[in-house]
């Protein structure tokens, strides 16, 4: 009786630390990936950001190439206007130098802040990547720990099951049932052997018993 109580805590027991494994995947480890994801998933979003201000950047600078080609190109034709006396050119010309050259100062101005802002923003990406790159590191660390603390706990539960908070039957009585199963096993192996060999003697004395009534059938 005692030995299938025995057996039946094992199994208990085995059910158990499954479910408790369960929930270990419920634990702060898998809230700190949860989040890490989230974090490098922010970062990758960042930094298409980040590629579309240097391309706005870019595309500023191109507006300031043209407006100073335009604002020289106008410069020259009012030289031109003047000598002609085109007064209506004059003006035109006067006046689309005026804007270029607003837009040409508007543009650098715009220029300058924007690689300056260009600047701080990738600085402050390039903080933010080792801040997540710190945190991946961190993760390992813990799931190794975690990992070993788990591992220890478990051979610990099969070297020294006693120390398991008395959840867990001691050494000498899993050696004991080891023990007893083990000549169970035994026995059922020979009472087995002995029923192999008694059958057979039955076989050869019928086989015997059959050949001796032939023989005499012969004689008569």
């Amino acid at each position: 009786m005692n030995s299938i109580w025995n057996r039946f805590k094992y199994s208990v027991q085995a059910d158990l630390h499954t479910i408790l494994d369960k929930k270990e995947d419920k634990n702060p480890i898998a809230m700190l990936n949860q989040y890490i994801r989230a974090a490098e998933k922010q970062t990758e979003s960042i930094g298409k950001l980040i590629d579309r201000q240097g391309t706005l950047k870019n595309e500023l600078e191109k507006e300031l190439t043209q407006a100073s080609t335009m604002a020289i190109k106008r410069r020259v034709q009012l030289e031109l206007a003047q000598v002609a006396g085109e007064k209506d050119l004059i003006a035109f010309a006067e006046e689309e130098i005026l804007a270029y050259a607003t837009r040409t100062e508007t543009l650098t101005t715009c220029i300058s802040e924007t690689a300056n802002e260009l600047i701080s923003l990738e600085r402050k990406f390039e903080e933010m990547k080792h801040k997540v790159k710190d945190m991946k590191v961190r993760q390992l660390q813990l799931m190794g720990k975690e990992n070993v603390t788990r591992a220890h706990r478990r051979m610990d539960q099969i070297i020294s099951p006693e120390n398991d908070d008395g959840k867990v039957a001691s050494v000498s009585e899993l050696k004991k049932y080891i023990d007893s199963l083990g000549k169970q096993i035994d026995r059922e192996y020979e009472n087995t052997s002995m029923e192999r060999r008694l059958e057979s003697l039955i076989k050869t004395a019928e086989t015997d018993n059959e050949i001796n009534t032939t023989k005499e059938t012969e004689l008569v």
